[in-house]
């Protein structure tokens, strides 16, 4: 028996002298009793194996809590799932070949399947250590009734055992996992499309409560929709958006633009004041009610975004109410400015720049002729003047409340849609 070891613990580089012809005969006929024995009593469980599944499942019953819920809820699932696991297993051992697959399947289904369930994967590992731990004590029982003096040729075969043990292990694991991975994307996927739908006005109204489950919102509530573009915020808008205490908010990635789906109380500004990055455009729409109007809230919210400056900053639509009714009709805007300015258009550019910058730093001024002189360094009769001027050509009277408000929205309409 030395000669029959002795060549493994020879250096490789080294010449290895051949071994004596009967070590060899000596090695295959210990393993050929390890096997007979082996089989003998993988034989007997397999005839056994309800009995050994009932060991198994009352076992796991005892020292996984896991697995106790479930034979609650299962116990005829449980126990097949059990008996089978056992018999690929024990006929793994029989003909390790022609089982391989289909062992190796049911341990990938059973990983899957639990993953789903959401069972937890250390009581998955325990229960197929447990089982790998009963088989092994039936083949040494088994042994020991029938042959006892064969009971120490299973020392040969106990590492091929456990390596089965180890390996359905990590396969198990490798199940779970994909699983959990997969489960995880469905999840994300579905609440992605969930909230899209809201945003883009498209919901079902029985899709409501999975929408709100799935972005932790109640379906009833008083929400603002918050747009953010441009910038390295694209992406990432809790970067710099955030959320006043208290406030829930669920961001979902756009194409052009990011938007948040804020729930907010009440006389309550939902977004904290941030230190704005160069770039970063942020559009924040007026209120609305319940889930069911966020797509109303969502055009809103790009409404406000397109009066943002390239230059960057948060625009709150309630604040801007004029100006969003100017770039919601961009065609009317346009007919507006037309109307009440293009009559300017005949004098030198210079000259018509100088009188509306007047009419809009006097309008910015509250109609104020002497705070609108010291901005624009002139006296108070040169204002004045100018704007009598403006009059003239247009034929419109800055004292008359209605032309005052087309005058306002006109300029509006100019410094947003000039091309």
């Amino acid at each position: 028996m030395q000669h029959a070891v002795r060549p493994r613990t020879l250096l490789r580089s080294g010449p290895v002298p051949a071994p004596p012809r009967r070590a060899p005969r000596v090695r295959s006929l210990i393993d050929a009793d390890a096997l007979r024995v082996l089989h003998s009593a993988a034989r007997a469980l397999l005839d056994d194996l309800p009995q050994l599944s009932d060991r198994l499942v009352a076992a796991l019953q005892e020292q996984e809590p896991a697995y106790r819920a479930a034979v609650e809820n299962d116990a005829t699932g449980i126990w097949q799932e059990v008996h089978r696991s056992l018999r690929h297993s024990i006929s793994s051992l029989l003909d390790p070949r022609g089982a391989r697959d289909a062992a190796r399947r049911c341990t990938w289904k059973i990983g899957a399947t639990r993953a789903e369930q959401g069972m937890p994967l250390d009581a998955l590992l325990h229960a197929f250590r447990l089982g790998g731990s009963l088989v092994w004590q039936g083949l040494v029982e088994e042994t020991s009734r029938t042959a006892p003096e064969d009971v120490r040729l299973l020392v040969h075969v106990a590492s091929d055992v456990w390596d089965f043990v180890d390996d359905h292990c990590t396969l198990l694991a490798d199940a779970y996992r994909q699983t959990e991975r997969q489960l995880a994307w469905r999840r994300e996927n579905r609440v992605r499309l969930l909230a899209g739908a809201l945003l883009d006005g498209t919901s079902r109204i029985a899709d409501l409560p999975e929408a709100a489950q799935a972005l932790g919102l109640p379906e009833q509530g008083r929400y603002v929709v918050v747009a953010v573009a441009g910038g390295r915020l694209a992406g990432c808008p809790g970067a710099q958006v955030v959320p006043a205490p208290g406030v829930r908010v669920h961001w979902h990635a756009g194409v052009d633009a990011d938007y948040g789906i804020v729930l907010a109380e009440d006389g309550v500004d939902p977004l904290l004041p941030q230190e704005q990055t160069a770039g970063v455009r942020v559009g924040v729409s007026s209120a609305v009610e319940g889930l069911a109007a966020v797509g109303e809230a969502r055009r809103l919210a790009d409404t406000a975004l397109t009066l943002c400056p390239e230059a960057g900053g948060v625009i709150h639509l309630t604040d801007h109410l004029p100006a969003a009714l100017v770039v919601s009709a961009p065609d009317l805007g346009t007919a507006l400015a037309d109307r009440l300015l293009g009559p300017l258009a005949h004098l030198e550019p210079a000259d018509a720049e100088v009188l509306l910058d007047t009419l809009a730093t006097w309008l910015a001024c509250d109609g104020s002729a002497q705070r609108a002189s010291r901005r624009l360094y002139c006296h108070r009769n040169t204002v004045l003047n100018r704007l009598r001027r403006y009059e003239q050509l247009t034929g419109r009277s800055l004292s008359r409340p209605s032309d005052l408000v087309e005058v306002s929205l006109a300029l509006t309409a100019r410094g947003l849609l000039r091309p």
